[in-house]
């Protein structure tokens, strides 16, 4: 059966609210008119996420995500999403929000990831910032 898990790796870190924060994301994929697939979060340090980024995308760069979309399937979602804690941390200092709402953001842009969005270009990087908004405002209702 298809789920959506959150594990940490090399980190202590539980998602806060993870039923709420499932159905977020299942309403999120729906609206979007795919097929939810697997979808995995791993929560992890800056350094495990580097180390993922040079071996895999050769990026030396930091980076608070790393997504891999293993779907084969036309319109299904499915692949493991990689979160630096680490980084959501710093980001939400950074941005002057609260970690909820930077992890929130963060969670959500892998997702859009996976349903085909891409940040790559301005004009890419302001619909998927707009996708992110859209998504943001239905995490409460």
């Amino acid at each position: 059966m298809a789920s959506i898990r959150f594990f940490a790796e090399d980190v202590q870190f539980k998602i806060p609210h993870p039923r709420k924060t499932t159905n977020w994301i299942k309403e999120t994929i729906q609206k979007e008119k795919k097929e939810q697939g697997n979808v995995n979060f791993i929560f992890c340090s800056d350094e495990y996420l580097h180390s993922i980024n040079v071996q895999y995308l050769n990026h030396t760069t930091y980076t608070d995500i790393v997504t891999f979309d293993s779907s084969e399937t036309k319109g299904l979602i499915e692949g493991d999403i990689f979160i630096s804690v680490e980084r959501i941390q710093e980001n939400a200092s950074k941005f002057n929000t609260s970690f909820d709402e930077e992890l929130h953001r963060v969670i959500i842009h892998g997702v859009l990831h996976l349903i085909g969005y891409s940040d790559k270009g301005s004009t890419k990087k302001a619909q998927m910032k707009r996708k992110e908004d859209t998504y943001l405002s239905l995490r409460g209702k």
